[in-house]
């Protein structure tokens, strides 16, 4: 047993005289231990064993954003919902215009073919349907170069009316030189290659906007066996030229179909903005009306 000089001081004591502190440390019966000093691993060090592991980062679907920020997610999604939302609306208005256009159209193509009177004066008088074709490209190509749709939507508007009138009548004029059997067959053909491009793009995954230099070269192609077959029609050489350069030609505009309306649809490498829904309306009605006036030539000459 310890004698009572060799106990420790008591607490009182320590406070008074500071020197005590230094008394070697002994644990007093029944008193507790001191807690251990708590442990905090800086960041990049391993916890020892026996301690948890630091908290890691778990990775998200979020596309980049992290796990806590949950706004920022809401505002990507709302976002995506969005223009998703603002395209189908421009591909709604787009196909609006298109059918008012080929409504027109097709409606001056019946009386250009069904109404002898108007047929017999358009083949009397040629001259009205180079002047046709002269506004069609004359307003084709202010249609192009203007911009800035929103602030020149009534001129653009109003020179899309203007452009349709005149591609209605050449496409009238063109008809009422053929048969109405002929002109029946073009239209069914048309429609049908139209339906089935439209469904077509809208399903596939194969990108045709990264083709555009191909379809430009196909273009020109297209435009010099045109002056080729002309010359060599002139002298009623191969007549059977005519019926190829035209099978040609309708396939030609079904690629050039194909590729504006992946523009229009816009999940593709290009795609047209939503402000250009004129452009996507005038590009698609170009190329069906011109699908009509090559299988129109084909039809014909098969029927004669």
């Amino acid at each position: 047993m310890s004698s009572k000089t060799d106990s420790p001081p008591s607490y009182e004591d320590t406070l008074k005289d500071p020197k005590l502190n230094n008394y070697p440390f002994q644990t007093q019966h029944g008193a507790p231990l001191p807690p251990p000093p708590p442990y905090s691993p800086s960041p990049g060090m391993c916890p020892g064993p026996g301690f948890p592991p630091a908290a890691m980062p778990i990775p998200t679907l979020s596309a980049g954003l992290s796990a806590s920020s949950p706004g920022e997610m809401d505002d990507f999604f709302s976002t995506q919902w969005e223009s998703t939302s603002i395209r189908h609306a421009f591909i709604r208005k787009v196909y609006l215009i298109l059918t008012v256009q080929l409504a027109f159209t097709f409606a001056v193509v019946g009386v250009f073919t069904f109404v002898n009177p108007v047929k017999m004066f358009v083949t009397q008088y040629p001259a009205i349907y180079w002047a046709s074709f002269a506004v069609f490209f004359l307003v084709y190509c202010i249609l192009i170069c203007c911009k800035e749709p929103r602030r020149r939507f009534p001129l653009n508007l109003v020179l899309l009316g203007i452009f349709t009138v005149a591609l209605s009548y050449m496409a009238g004029t063109v008809s009422s030189y053929y048969e109405t059997k002929a002109v029946i067959i073009a239209m069914g053909i048309t429609g049908v290659v139209c339906i089935a491009v439209t469904v077509f793009c809208f399903q596939t995954k194969v990108d045709f906007t990264s083709c555009g230099g191909f379809l430009c070269i196909a273009a020109v192609l297209l435009m010099i066996i045109g002056i080729v077959t002309s010359i060599v029609l002139s002298f009623q050489y191969v007549p059977w030229l005519h019926m190829l350069y035209a099978a040609i030609g309708a396939i030609v505009y079904t690629l050039f179909l194909v590729y504006n309306t992946q523009l229009l649809i816009g999940n593709r490498e290009l795609a047209i903005s939503p402000e250009e829904y004129i452009y996507g309306a005038l590009s698609l009605y170009i190329d069906i009306v011109q699908i009509f006036l090559f299988i129109l030539q084909v039809s014909g000459a098969a029927t004669e």
